[in-house]
């Protein structure tokens, strides 16, 4: 101890000064070096493990003030991990020599070793680091939690059209990895996949609770009201049209006010989401990029430190992005259609006398939409939310034709009028070669496509068909009767629940009377 503190006294003059038992350790080992070359090989003469005796009883004096240290240490200091490291080289250089000096004998030095147990000091910078770590992880989730709730989700917010908060995550994130490299530590490697899986969860929750309350596809989709039949030639026909069209908006439109309570759910806001999460999901490959350089340049690393690459991978923050703007983008997609378009889709379009209630207010108002997503949508992610919004057109135009209720009916002489409008719609979104790929418009209104020649088809024709399909859906059990097919939502002309709806929008007497026979079906709701 002397010699230590003449070190120290030292150490004082140095810039940066020695803790006092980083120096003891240092002594100590410098005097189990002096006694094996000097004392050890005279007095193996009285016993044979004269060094490893030695060694062992310096352990043991080192020991009784590391232990004492170690104990009293409550976070990670540069003075704490001097001390630890100059302790975890000292007791493996006094192992060393106690195993060298044992070579020879019967238990190979094993006698010797367990007189000296471990000093714990890797574990114990360790634990100090999980505790460093856990720390700034703690903070960041507060931070999550503070900012998400005062972010606006702001197109105007910057330049590349995403929240402020992300870039934020994305430089704390970055300054975390920044200090853990800097730590004066000499397992890095070993650590990095505690903060790697930390600082993952802290972004996937950024992530989750981004997209929590914006609902999602089936949000705005309204329900479909009960099957009716068309009342033929009524006179009273276009006052129930007009009052069920009042109690069909009322209805939906409380349903949906409690997810408009204020705007950052608005159409420009979720997609600031979605760009955001499309920010995060590409800085990930910066950021792994950036931990390899960090560990190339770590004292520590060793080669099978960059083969295994899942340590220095954000294994859950990507995947929870792709879903995110999946989500979302449905979610614009339909919140257009189904609800901000409502009005002039389930409310508007072909409500009383279809070739005075046709589709050119919804073309209006969809390409105001999709101009709001085109100026404010991050290029990679448009293509998709377009094509999910010309997806939720086709859905919500079936959705009149085939569930829209007794305030709509269609002859055989309307199908012409469906069919040019439904042209017209996918026009919109093909844009004379600007918008969607024509490959991609055929693919995703090969629904519509089927099911619109049905409207030109007779009434007696439909009725043998839907006869046909359903004996053969149902066997021998719809001889007597036929049942009425359940509603799949999956529209197809061969399904019967299609056909039958089809049926029920007719406009004429034979499906009328047909229907009122088989199914006792009512003319209004």
């Amino acid at each position: 101890m002397e010699k230590a503190d003449s070190s120290r006294r030292a150490s004082k003059n140095q810039p940066n000064p020695l803790p006092v038992l980083a120096i003891l350790a240092k002594d100590v080992g410098e005097l189990a070096v002096h006694e094996t070359k000097v004392f050890s090989p005279i007095l193996k003469g009285w016993h044979p493990l004269a060094a490893g005796v030695a060694v062992a009883t310096l352990h043991s004096c080192y020991a009784n003030e590391i232990k004492q240290f170690i104990s009293g240490i409550m976070e990670l200091t540069p003075d704490a991990v001097q001390v630890l490291r100059a302790a975890d080289k000292l007791e493996k250089d006094l192992v060393q020599i106690a195993v060298e000096d044992a070579v020879d004998s019967e238990d190979g030095g094993k006698a010797i070793i367990r007189e000296m147990p471990p000093y714990e000091a890797e574990t114990a910078i360790a634990n100090l680091v999980k505790g460093w770590i856990k720390t700034r992880l703690d903070r960041l989730k507060e931070w999550v939690d503070r900012n998400l709730q005062q972010e606006v989700w702001n197109p105007q917010a910057n330049q590349e059209g995403y929240a402020a908060s992300a870039v934020e995550i994305l430089r704390i994130i970055d300054e975390a990895l920044d200090a853990f490299f800097q730590l004066p530590i000499p397992t890095h490697p070993a650590l990095l996949p505690d903060l790697m899986a930390g600082l993952d969860k802290c972004l996937q929750y950024y992530v989750m609770k981004a997209k929590s309350g914006c609902g999602t596809r089936n949000t705005y989709i309204p329900t479909m009201p009960a099957l009716t039949r068309c009342e033929i030639g009524s006179k009273f026909q276009g006052v129930w049209k007009k009052k069920e069209k009042s109690q069909n908006s009322q209805k939906r439109n409380s349903q949906v006010a409690t997810m408009n309570g204020d705007n950052s759910f608005g159409i420009p806001q979720l997609c600031v989401r979605i760009n955001t999460f499309h920010c995060i999901r590409s800085e990930m490959d910066v950021l792994e990029k950036r931990i390899i350089t960090h560990l190339r340049n770590c004292e520590s690393a060793h080669v099978e430190d960059f083969s295994n690459g899942l340590s220095k991978k954000f294994e859950l923050t990507p995947s929870a992005c792709v879903e995110g703007v999946q989500l979302l983008s449905e979610a614009v997609a339909y919140k257009i259609v189904f609800h901000d378009l409502s009005h002039v889709l389930w409310d508007g379009l072909y409500v009383g006398e279809p070739s005075s209630s046709r589709i050119d207010p919804l073309l209006q108002e969809l390409e105001r939409n999709l101009l709001i997503i085109s100026e404010t949508v991050h290029e990679r992610v448009r293509t998709r939310i377009i094509t999910d919004t010309m997806k939720a057109s086709c859905d919500g135009f079936l959705l009149v034709l085939l569930a829209g209720g007794p305030s709509r009916a269609f002859s055989r002489q309307d199908s012409q009028i469906i069919e040019d409008d439904f042209k017209a719609l996918k026009d919109l979104f093909w844009a004379n070669g600007d918008g969607l790929p024509a490959d991609l418009i055929d693919k995703f209104s090969s629904t519509v496509r089927g099911v619109l020649p049905l409207f030109r088809t007779d009434s007696e024709s439909l009725i043998e068909r839907f006869r046909r399909v359903t004996l053969e859906t149902y066997g021998s059990t719809a001889r007597s009767r036929l049942p009425l097919p359940p509603t799949s939502g999956q529209w197809n002309p061969t399904e019967p629940n299609t056909l039958l709806r089809v049926l029920c929008y007719r406009n004429d007497e034979t499906a009328s009377k047909f229907l009122k026979k088989t199914y006792n079906l009512p003319k209004k709701l």
